[in-house]
């Protein structure tokens, strides 16, 4: 038989010499592997005497721990510098400007909001916000909306479970427009007001053009002096900025709303040749939102003397100006989470809408 001490001097050497991994798995293998060397030192033990093989066989079984253990210490500091030398080959100096295609995109909800808001407020109008979850009195009552009106049924309105014996006025709700808000500023405040109110509103609803949640913005004005002409000249200024075009026309049809008197839809003009849909100088109008004069109700309701005071108000969808502006089809995209379309329809994060730096892309 190969003596023990020689055998262990070979084995040990050849693991130091292991030049990398796949190496040293070769040396595991004609060691302790079952055609390796310790292995056919085993085979041996029989043609001994006992006393021979007891000793030869305690000899090699430490020869065998020895060499196992020199190869997983070589193994872990090989595996230790392989990880050294791709931490160090695969660094990343955060130093650097972030490469453009790993910048992040603004959601056009997010754009089209801080569009409204650059042109409304050259007008004085200042953002005011409100909580989501509102009482009925804040959303229906102060707001003229009747008891038997189609907004007020569970069909059409999110209601949060109501506590025992709690009368219908306290009911809380997921609030079904940001008119609310409009509510709040003028029971905390004294007329003049000149407010914008963007923010999510919740209705059931659920199709291409309807969402369950969705944004809106609301106008509000109250002064002693304003009447249906300031409103027609405000909606007709923030459209044709909004949109761009100095000659855009913008069309008033009479309409009902309870919370205001007289109320009015705003329609842009448009021209849908060839199935296009082409906001602008046409032979067709589209419905872009609504508004009218706030109704002496609303007003009474809010500690403000309509005999002094008068106002108007109007109010859009968010989702549908961006639709209409940047041409996206679906409303239900903007709440899919895909980077594809985020990428496609998104804004750079310096890209602030301003009248001066423009609106558009």
């Amino acid at each position: 038989m190969e003596s023990v001490e020689k055998l262990r001097e070979e084995l040990l050497a050849a693991v130091e010499a292991a030049a990398d991994l796949d190496a040293l798995e070769q040396v595991r293998v004609s060691a302790l592997g079952k055609k390796g060397r310790i292995t056919d030192q085993m085979k041996g033990l029989g043609g001994l005497d006992p006393d021979q093989r007891r000793e030869t066989g305690q000899a090699l079984n430490a020869l065998k721990d020895s060499v196992a253990d020199a190869i997983d210490a070589r193994k872990a500091s090989m595996e230790g510098a392989a990880l050294d030398a791709r931490l160090a080959e695969e660094k990343i100096d955060v130093t650097l400007p972030v490469r453009p295609e790993e910048m992040g995109r603004i959601h056009p909800i997010s754009q089209v909001i801080e569009e409204i808001v650059a042109v409304l407020g050259t007008m004085g109008f200042k953002v005011a916000e409100g909580p989501d979850v509102e009482d009925d009195w804040h959303n229906f009552t102060a707001l003229n909306i009747p008891a038997d009106h189609p907004a007020r049924q569970d069909h059409d309105t999110f209601y949060l479970p109501a506590p025992d014996g709690e009368c219908d006025e306290g009911r809380l709700v997921l609030r079904t427009h940001t008119s609310p808000v409009q509510i709040r500023t003028m029971q905390n405040g004294e007329p003049p007001f000149r407010v914008i109110v963007p923010g999510r509103t919740y209705r059931c609803d659920y199709d291409a053009t309807h969402s369950p949640m969705f944004h809106q913005v609301e106008a509000l004005m109250v002064d002693e002096k304003t009447h249906m002409g300031h409103l027609k000249g405000c909606l007709e200024e923030f459209l044709r900025a909004f949109f761009g075009m100095d000659d855009l026309p913008v069309r008033f049809r009479p309409s009902y709303f309870p919370f205001t008197e007289p109320s009015a839809e705003v329609d842009i003009g448009c021209s849908r040749e060839g199935g296009e849909l082409k906001i602008g100088r046409g032979g067709d109008w589209l419905e872009i939102l609504g508004s009218g004069m706030v109704n002496p109700n609303v007003l009474r309701n809010c500690g403000i003397d309509p005999d002094k005071y008068q106002g108007f108000a109007f109010g859009m969808g968010v989702e549908r100006m961006a639709m209409l502006k940047y041409g996206v089809p679906d409303l239900r995209t903007f709440y899919e989470s895909d980077l594809r379309w985020l990428r496609h329809y998104g804004f750079a994060s310096l890209d602030m809408p301003s009248l001066t730096g423009g609106l558009n892309r």
